[in-house]
């Protein structure tokens, strides 16, 4: 199974939502379907039904996040060492060389990646035309739009 990067925030919120899922959500959704199977017939019963598909639900989640964890390697970007060059968990500030306006992204994982929050997906687009990029240096992303030019203000690793 080949390891994919996580930042060690990413990996706290995996293990929160795993913590939050088995010990409130499954104790939950085991006591609905215990609370349908009183009522009897299960064949026309559609809260049995509903509480069957929430577990499967949970279950297929609790799975894939155990999964993730366990092939996952986790990087704090605060002890990177990386010479200035942007790297996966780098924070990154850009400016459009066309317009100048400023972005601030730093690179994550695919689960953490949030464009609201400046998160972005190291499979992005935007992340491999940074990696391996310096301050000064300009990286040219091809975007719905056409291809927009960026050039790098600062990198930090926090």
């Amino acid at each position: 199974m080949a390891t994919f990067p996580i930042t060690k925030r990413g990996a706290e919120k995996l293990k929160t939502e795993l913590q939050r899922l088995k010990t409130k959500e499954r104790p939950a959704v085991i006591a609905a379907i215990a609370e349908a199977r009183a009522q009897g017939d299960l064949s026309e019963n559609a809260e049995y039904d509903a509480a069957k598909d929430h577990q499967g639900f949970i279950e297929g989640r609790i799975a894939e996040i155990e999964g993730k964890l366990s092939a996952a390697q986790i990087i704090d970007p605060a002890t990177l060492d990386a010479e200035g060059r942007v790297v996966f968990g780098a924070t990154v500030d850009l400016e459009d060389v066309d317009t100048g306006d400023a972005v601030t992204y730093q690179i994550v994982g695919e689960d953490e990646a949030d464009l609201k929050h400046g998160l972005i997906n190291i499979g992005s687009p935007i992340a491999r035309a940074l990696i391996g990029k310096e301050v000064g240096d300009t990286a040219d992303v091809q975007a719905p739009g056409g291809v927009r030019s960026w050039e790098v203000m600062a990198v930090r690793y926090l």
